[in-house]
């Protein structure tokens, strides 16, 4: 996923956090301690409704485990593509700061990556997206 988070510094005031999530029923959760060993990277909670995930953050983390994983995804490719554009704009990104044009690419690779979620409950509109980041008129 592609979140944007709030953040009380910045001009935008506002920060993306792409997370690579594996979720697993609790009473089967060995799995998501051997592939977090694998990656050499994450963290493992349990979460109250009896699931754990195993959770990646980072620009550079989440592009390079999805170029290194892309060949062999088969359910969730289109969301992984779009999440490594992402990550790729974001981890090249001079100081951070991202243009106009950097930033609707971001909104359009969000909405993508919503889509093809069959659970997302929250999904934002590209005019809240829009508004979200200060590129409305």
């Amino acid at each position: 996923m592609l979140q944007i988070k709030k953040r009380k510094d910045g001009a935008l005031k506002r920060r993306f956090m792409p997370t690579i999530c594996f979720y697993q029923d609790t009473r089967h959760e060995k799995p998501l301690t051997w592939i977090r060993e694998i990656l050499g990277t994450g963290y493992i909670s349990r979460r109250n409704d009896g699931m754990t995930e195993l959770r990646i953050n980072g620009y550079a983390q989440v592009r390079d485990i999805l170029k290194t994983l892309l060949p062999y995804i088969r359910f969730k490719k289109i969301q992984a593509t779009a999440l490594c554009s992402a990550c790729e704009i974001l981890s090249n990104a001079k100081r951070r700061r991202l243009t106009n044009k950097q930033l609707l690419v971001l909104v359009n690779l969000i909405l993508v990556i919503q889509k093809e979620n069959y659970a997302t409950k929250k999904k934002r509109s590209k005019n809240e997206l829009l508004e979200m980041l200060g590129l409305t008129p």
